[in-house]
C-alpha cells in the first residue's frame, strides 16, 4: 500500500500535467505540437491514476496484462467505428 506522500506527490504531479496541458495551446507552439503533447499527457496521467488510485500498481501481473488487452480492445473497437462512420 503506498503511502499519503505517494499519494500527495502523485496528486500534484497529475495537477502540473492538466495544467501542462492548459498551457500547450495558450504558448506560441503548434497546433499538431500542442494536441501531440496533450495526449502525450493525457496518457501519462491515466496510466498514473490506474497504477496509483485504481491500485494496479499493487495487483498482480496478470491482472495488469489483462487490464492492457482489455484497453488495446477498447482502441481497436474505437478505430473500427471510425472506419465504419466514413
Amino acid at each position: 500500500m503506498s503511502s499519503v506522500r505517494t499519494y500527495t506527490l502523485i496528486y500534484v504531479l497529475l495537477l502540473v500535467l492538466g495544467t501542462a496541458k492548459f498551457v500547450f495551446f495558450e504558448l506560441p507552439f503548434s497546433y499538431e505540437f500542442a494536441l501531440g503533447a496533450t495526449i502525450v499527457l493525457a496518457v501519462i496521467k491515466s496510466l498514473l491514476i490506474a497504477g496509483w488510485f485504481q491500485h494496479l500498481i499493487d495487483e498482480p501481473r496478470s491482472i495488469t496484462y489483462m487490464m492492457l488487452v482489455a484497453v488495446f480492445m477498447v482502441f481497436l473497437l474505437t478505430i473500427a467505428a471510425g472506419f465504419s462512420i466514413q
